[in-house]
């Protein structure tokens, strides 16, 4: 199936690794050229050769921290000034600090707003003029299940993402009528390195082996096994892509069915 990616501008947020990468990988096998940023310039270069490589996509990598609204900023124009379009942002960062509800401190909820819903509040506001203008565009934010799910000692991520939920369904309701469509996907446990290194710390806090931490993990997700980042990359790309022309203003869960939510 073709999607119609082909010469479409992307930009991602978090695009060296984790879900972020898978999605620059989906979109540039789809034809689509990049912007990518993370804030390690090293790991975001090595990451760009790696895409140019394998699928013969042009990528631009881009340093930038986007908890800030000034690299925010840049990130977006560098899109413009190098490729002279913008057809595609993907808001995808790194998750909030962890925190209960009881005791987490103000410097935290600081931080987790910045991170966590002030990022996918100016992702948009800055991408889509860009878009209105051509009359085309699709943004899709990478939020997490807590938005249907607590998780314990994840009250920052349910809190801010919910936020990015309620903007994302105004934003789509703004800017339907130019062609400019707004989605959210909700991750389940999708296998990055961020989500090992999660099983890792609750295997050194309970005293059960990794496997066995996995293993029990697993055991709870209705398809029997974790995901794997590319699932998520291919379902974006599908959201970004031509064939995808009435779904907007939605958050969908990529979860194997582990949310027990029935709406």
């Amino acid at each position: 199936m073709d999607l119609g990616l082909t010469g479409r501008v992307a930009v991602i947020g978090g695009g060296s690794k984790g879900l972020g990468r898978a999605c620059a990988d989906s979109l540039a096998q789809e034809g689509a050229n990049l912007v990518i940023c993370s804030r390690n310039a090293e790991e975001l270069e090595q990451a760009a050769a790696e895409i140019r490589a394998a699928t013969g996509a042009e990528v631009l990598a881009v340093p930038a921290d986007l908890s800030r609204l000034e690299d925010i900023q840049r990130l977006i124009q560098s899109a413009i000034d190098h490729y002279g379009r913008l057809d595609i942002a993907v808001a995808n960062s790194g998750g909030p600090p962890s925190g209960r509800a009881t005791d987490t401190d103000e410097e935290t909820w600081s931080r987790s707003m910045d991170m966590a819903l002030s990022f996918f509040i100016r992702m948009g506001r800055e991408a889509t003029p860009h878009m209105r203008e051509r009359k085309w565009g699709r943004i899709v934010n990478i939020l997490a299940s807590t938005v249907y799910q607590p998780i314990d000692n994840l009250v920052t991520s349910g809190v801010t993402r919910m936020g990015a939920v309620a903007y994302a369904k105004s934003l789509a309701d703004e800017v339907g009528r130019d062609n400019v469509l707004v989605n959210n996907v909700a991750p389940g446990f999708l296998m990055t390195e961020r989500m090992r290194h999660i099983f890792e710390t609750r295997s050194e806090e309970t005293g059960q082996d990794l496997d066995s931490v996995l293993e029990a993990g697993a055991s709870r997700i209705p398809v029997g096994r974790f995901g794997r980042p590319e699932e998520l990359g291919d379902f974006v790309a599908y959201l970004c892509s031509d064939k995808n022309t009435y779904v907007t203003g939605t958050t969908i869960l990529v979860d194997g069915g582990v949310v027990r939510s029935v709406m």
